[in-house]
C-alpha cells in the first residue's frame, strides 16, 4: 500500500517562504504517518499582500489540486486562504486553508484570539473573513507588522517586531493566544510562544494537523 501525501502549497513564488515551511512542518513527519511535501506555485506573486494578489492565484491553485492524482489532502499556505472553496469544487479530497484551521485551534485555546497580520491593508480581508465564519465577537484584535511577506520569512528583526506586536495584543487587546497572520512567520513560533507566555498558533501546522488526522481515519 503506497503511503499517502499530503501536499502543502506555497501559493506565493518565494522559496525562502517554502524552506521555512518544511522546517516547520518536520515535527509532523513519522514513519507510519502520510508524507508531508512542501511545493512553491511558481505562477504566484513574490508575496501575496493585496486582493488582486489573492485573486491571482485562484485559478492556478484549482489546476494544480485538479491535476495532481497522487495527494491525498490539500492545504492553502497562505493566510488570506486563496481560492479555498474553488478547489473544494474541485476535488473530492479535502482542502484546508491555513487561516481557516488557525482560528479554528485559536478557539480551543483560548475564548478570544489576537492575529499579528503582516500589514495594515491585510487586516480588512481578514476581517472579511472571520465576518463569513461568525467569529468576529472572538476576535480580540489583529495588528500588523508593517513588513513584506519576504520580510517576514527571512528579514533581520523580525522576531522581535512580533513580540511586540504579540504584547499588544495580549496585554492591551486581552488576546488568550495569537495565531500568526502569514505562512512566512512559521519559523518564529516556538519562540514567541515561550516569550510571550500564550499558546501561539501557526496557522500552516494547524491545517496539516488537521490533515494528517483526516488522512489517518480515511485509511
Amino acid at each position: 500500500m503506497n503511503r499517502p501525501q499530503i501536499l502543502v502549497v506555497n501559493p506565493n513564488s518565494n522559496e525562502a517562504v517554502t524552506r521555512g515551511l518544511d522546517e516547520a512542518l518536520r515535527p509532523f513527519a513519522s514513519a507510519d504517518g502520510p508524507a508531508i511535501r512542501c511545493r512553491t506555485l511558481s505562477e504566484g506573486p513574490f508575496g501575496i499582500e493585496t486582493q488582486a494578489d489573492v485573486e491571482s492565484v485562484t485559478m492556478p491553485l484549482r489546476r494544480l489540486v485538479e491535476g495532481d492524482n497522487e495527494s491525498a489532502a490539500f492545504v492553502i499556505a497562505c493566510y488570506s486562504d486563496p481560492g479555498l472553496h474553488l478547489c473544494r469544487e474541485g476535488t473530492r479530497r479535502p482542502v484546508f486553508g491555513i487561516a481557516e484551521c488557525g482560528v479554528l485551534t485559536a478557539l480551543a485555546r483560548a475564548e478570544r484570539f489576537g492575529v499579528i497580520a503582516i500589514k495594515s491593508r491585510s487586516i480588512p480581508r481578514h476581517m472579511r473573513y472571520l465576518r463569513q465564519m461568525g467569529l468576529t465577537d472572538r476576535l480580540a484584535g489583529e495588528r500588523a507588522l508593517e513588513m513584506s511577506v519576504a520580510e517576514t520569512a527571512s528579514g533581520e528583526g523580525t522576531f522581535d517586531r512580533m513580540l511586540a506586536v504579540g504584547t499588544e495584543l495580549r496585554d492591551r487587546d486581552g488576546a488568550g493566544a495569537v495565531v500568526m497572520g502569514c505562512a512566512g512567520m512559521a519559523r518564529h513560533r516556538a519562540p514567541l510562544e515561550e516569550a510571550l507566555g500564550v499558546p501561539v498558533i501557526d496557522p500552516t501546522q494547524a491545517a496539516v494537523a488537521m490533515a494528517v488526522g483526516t488522512v489517518r481515519l480515511a485509511r
